[in-house]
C-alpha cells in the first residue's frame, strides 16, 4: 500500500457540509467562506515519547490530534469548518490506521469538521493537524482584553490528565479502577467549542489550558497587562487530587493542578455584571463553570492557599524544550 492507496483507504471521507469544493486528492483543497466571517488557524504537533506514549491506542491519537485543534477554535469562540493532517508512519499498518482515522473522524463528525488534505511520510510516529475556522468579523476571543476586577473562570475539572501521567510513570500508586477515568482525560480531551461560541461578546479575554493553568493564564495577563490572584481551595479537580493536597504528595498535586497541562479546558475572565449569566449558561450545557480568582491591576500572578496565604513558590508550568 503506497502513500496515495493509503489517503484514499483511510483518509478520504466525504466532506462534512458544502463548502469544501475540493477537498483530499488534489494539490490544494478549494473552500467557500462565510461572507462577514473572518478564518482562525491554528496548528499543532503531537510527538511520540513526547505528546503520547508508543503504546497509546491508536483511536485515542486520531481523536486528540483533533481534540487540541479544536480546543484552540473554542478558546477563540470560533466554529472549526476545515482541517490538514500530516503524519510520520513508523509503518502502514491497515488495522492501526484504520482506528487512528475512526478516531479522528467520529469527533470529526461531532464537529462538523471536514479532513481537506494533508500528507504522509516514513519515520517515527508523529501527528500535525492544522485547523481553520470562522468567527463573525471582530468577534473573536482573545488572551487581550482582561480587566481589572473580573472575575477568573475555568470549564470542567483541572489537574487529572497529570495526575493519569503521574501514574503511568510510576510518580504515585492509584487506585486501579481510578486510573481508567483519569487516563481518559489524558488521552481523549474533550474540546469545550460549545463553551467558546456562547463566550463571544461575554468573556473579555479567554485561552484554553493546555500547558498548565499558571503558565496559560499568565498568557492572558501578559496580552493584557494586567495581574491576578486565584484560590487554590477554588480549583475544581477531582476528589483523589484534592485529597492529595492533604497529604505527603501534595507537591506533587500542587503541580497537576496549577501546572499540569493537558486539561483542555478555557479559562476565561468575565465582568462580575456576567456571574448569574454564567451560572445560568454552565446550567445549559451541562459543565461546570468555577469562579476562581480575580484581576488585578498589579502586574503579578498570586496563588492564595487554603489559608489565603500566598504560595512561596509556584510550580514550573510545561516547557516544550525543556533543559538538557
Amino acid at each position: 500500500m503506497n502513500e496515495f492507496d493509503l489517503i484514499r483507504r483511510f483518509f478520504n471521507r466525504p466532506p462534512a457540509d458544502g463548502t469544501v469544493r475540493l477537498g483530499v486528492g488534489d494539490d490544494a483543497a478549494v473552500v467557500t467562506t462565510t461572507p462577514g466571517h473572518e478564518l482562525l488557524l491554528a496548528i499543532d504537533t503531537m510527538v511520540e515519547g513526547r505528546h503520547f506514549f508508543a503504546d497509546a491506542p491508536p483511536a485515542t491519537l486520531g481523536h486528540k490530534i483533533l481534540a487540541v485543534n479544536l480546543s484552540d477554535m473554542a478558546a477563540m469562540g470560533a466554529v472549526p469548518r476545515w482541517a490538514l493532517l500530516s503524519g510520520s508512519l513508523p509503518d502502514n499498518d491497515p488495522a492501526w490506521l484504520a482506528a487512528f482515522s475512526d478516531g479522528l473522524f467520529a469527533l470529526a463528525e461531532c464537529h462538523g469538521v471536514s479532513l481537506v488534505g494533508g500528507d504522509t511520510v516514513h519515520g517515527p510516529r508523529s501527528f500535525t493537524l492544522a485547523i481553520a475556522g470562522e468567527a463573525p468579523a471582530g468577534a473573536a476571543l482573545t488572551r487581550a482584553g482582561a480587566q481589572p476586577d473580573d472575575d477568573i473562570w475555568v470549564s470542567g475539572t483541572l489537574g487529572e490528565a497529570a495526575l493519569a501521567l503521574a501514574a503511568m510513570q510510576h510518580q504515585i500508586a492509584l487506585d486501579p479502577l481510578l486510573l481508567p477515568v483519569l487516563r481518559a482525560r489524558l488521552e481523549m480531551p474533550e474540546p469545550r467549542v460549545g463553551l467558546g461560541l456562547k463566550l463571544r461578546g461575554l468573556a473579555h479575554a479567554a485561552l484554553d489550558v493546555s500547558d498548565g493553568l499558571i503558565g496559560d493564564l499568565g498568557h492572558i495577563l501578559t496580552a493584557s497587562g494586567v495581574g491576578a490572584e486565584i484560590e487554590l481551595s477554588r480549583l475544581p479537580c477531582h476528589p483523589a487530587l484534592k485529597a492529595l493536597l492533604d497529604g505527603a504528595s501534595r507537591p506533587l498535586a500542587l503541580q497537576c493542578l496549577l501546572a499540569g497541562g493537558d486539561d483542555y479546558e478555557l479559562c476565561f475572565t468575565a465582568p462580575p455584571a456576567a456571574r448569574k449569566t454564567l451560572v445560568a449558561l454552565s446550567r445549559e450545557l451541562m459543565l461546570p463553570l468555577t469562579r476562581i480568582g480575580a484581576i488585578t491591576a498589579a502586574p503579578r500572578l498570586i496563588v492564595l492557599d487554603e489559608q489565603r496565604q500566598a504560595l512561596p513558590t509556584l510550580p514550573a508550568a510545561y516547557n516544550h524544550f525543556p533543559n538538557r
